[in-house]
């Protein structure tokens, strides 16, 4: 088994005292926005006990879990970049990518919106009003799914996004929003991430709907082809009842302040 999984697991009994209360355990690496909305608090013990399997997650930014997986830190990878999870699969590390989920990605700001960006035709206009520095632009800047996702933003809008109005903030989403919050700033969100935020403020959505804002989450299971000590009967189990339509519906029915925050779409 790899050693930085044989520490993880060592570190998760020690903490919790207790050793497996079933026969298997499963690692997924995961992207933060099912962390942070409380998906998995929800989600994860009736998994447990249904599929007879201890589940523990590292949360992170998408980039350092598919890292992580890369190097046999994981089971199943939970994400939400696609062209990257394609290539993870390409490259030999997972079997197979799943449509899971998605919900969207939002632009939040100060309710006084300077850059009105409410009063943009599309997101590519949106994002060249926020290019034009009339307040800060907070980035994740964690090559998370979130940060890809605003890096091709930029992109596709023709802006450079250089000056000291952009701060490249290195953090989670949580720690994102709580940054531009307090300089009175944007910053580019899943819409799950944003609803659970306890700290507000005057902050609020000032940009969604745009069909470029799309947020597809897949699952994968890491192949032991490539690390022997994959729990890959635990993964499929974990993967089949995410996909199936008992799964499908729990996720349906997650909500936080009565809102949905994920909307399955697994093909069945």
């Amino acid at each position: 088994m790899h050693l930085l999984r044989l520490l993880f697991l060592a570190l998760v009994l020690s903490l919790s005292g207790l050793s497996s209360a079933f026969g298997q355990r499963l690692l997924i690496q995961s992207t933060t926005s099912t962390q942070n909305s409380g998906l998995y608090d929800y989600l994860l013990p009736i998994a447990e006990k249904e599929l007879g399997i201890d589940i523990d997650v590292v949360a992170v930014g998408t980039g350092q879990a598919i890292k992580n997986a890369m190097n046999g830190d994981a089971d199943v990878l939970l994400v939400h970049a696609k062209p990257a999870e394609l290539k993870f699969i390409a490259d030999g590390y997972g079997i197979q990518r799943f449509d899971l989920m998605y919900n969207d990605f939002v632009l939040i700001g100060p309710a006084s919106d300077p850059e009105d960006l409410a009063g943009a035709a599309d997101i590519n206009q949106a994002m060249q009003r926020l290019g034009q520095g009339k307040a800060p632009f907070v980035s994740r800047g964690d090559d998370s799914g979130t940060h890809k996702k605003e890096q091709a933003l930029w992109k596709d809008a023709g802006v450079s996004h250089q000056g000291e109005w952009y701060r490249d903030a290195g953090t989670g989403m949580g720690a994102t929003i709580r940054i531009a919050v307090e300089m009175n700033g944007y910053t580019l969100s899943d819409r799950a991430t944003w609803i659970a935020f306890q700290h507000k403020m005057d902050h609020k959505i000032v940009y969604a709907g745009d069909k470029g804002l799309f947020n597809q989450y897949g699952i994968i299971a890491v192949d032991p082809k490539r690390h022997p000590h994959v729990n890959i009967d635990a993964a499929q189990k974990f993967i089949d009842w995410m996909l199936s339509e008992h799964g499908q519906n729990l996720i349906a029915e997650f909500r936080v302040d009565g809102q949905q925050l994920f909307f399955p779409n697994a093909a069945r």
